[in-house]
């Protein structure tokens, strides 16, 4: 199956063709022995945290174009929800809930810090930027699976690694498919594409008025 792998929650935008195999939709379990296997066929990412809805639909273009593939032949979508800030991850999620409805296939969702994590180096402690002089963290077992987090809060809060630590990295088309690799082969149905912020917005309501007259 061709998967097609979105992510703008990082500085960089993210946009990829994966093929996914692995046993029978029918045959897959939590438990299974048998791993999914992801395999990047064409990817386009560009480092520009400005340019998230300016790039992801030329970038999404270009690895079909590159895939040798139309987007009809994309089985589902698969996007990073974040952590992120709200402009670039906006982007994201909206267009591949647009490209998921006008293909009629289904559109999951994955923490971006898990899809890092499930990158081809993995990672034990996954740490990305989340502006205002504070990071995103979550933390992995050996088998890839969180432990903890997501959180957000300053530097000084993340704990040291228990292994391989990815610092402020973007997710490969790869690693995104495979943090949703199970839930698709089982064409499982996916979960809402709800933005994952963890904090809430930097404005605050005006205080209450100042009387100025007796």
């Amino acid at each position: 199956m061709l998967i097609l792998a979105l992510d703008t929650a990082t500085p960089a935008v993210t946009a990829g063709i994966v093929r996914l195999s692995g046993p029978a939709a029918a045959d897959v379990t939590a438990s299974d022995v048998t791993e999914p296997v992801a395999e990047q066929v064409a990817a386009r990412v560009t480092v520009d945290p400005r340019a998230h809805g300016e790039l992801l639909t030329p970038h999404v273009l270009d690895a079909v174009a590159d895939a040798g593939i139309t987007l009809a032949d994309v089985g589902a979508v698969v996007v990073g929800t974040g952590p992120g800030p709200y402009t670039g991850l906006r982007a994201g999620l909206v267009t591949g809930a647009a490209l998921a409805h006008s293909l009629g296939v289904p559109a999951y969702p994955v923490c971006t810090l898990d899809a890092i994590a499930a990158g081809p180096e993995g990672a034990a402690l996954v740490v990305t930027d989340a502006r205002r002089r504070e990071v995103y963290w979550a933390t992995y077992d050996a088998a890839g699976a969180r432990t903890g987090g997501p959180h957000v809060g300053p530097r000084d809060e993340v704990p040291e690694p228990v292994g391989r630590l990815a610092d402020h990295e973007q997710p490969t088309p790869v690693g995104i498919v495979r943090a949703a690799a199970l839930d698709v082969l089982a064409g499982r149905e996916p979960g809402p594409l709800t933005p994952l912020y963890l904090r809430r917005p930097h404005a605050a309501e005006p205080a209450t008025r100042k009387r100025v007259t007796a």
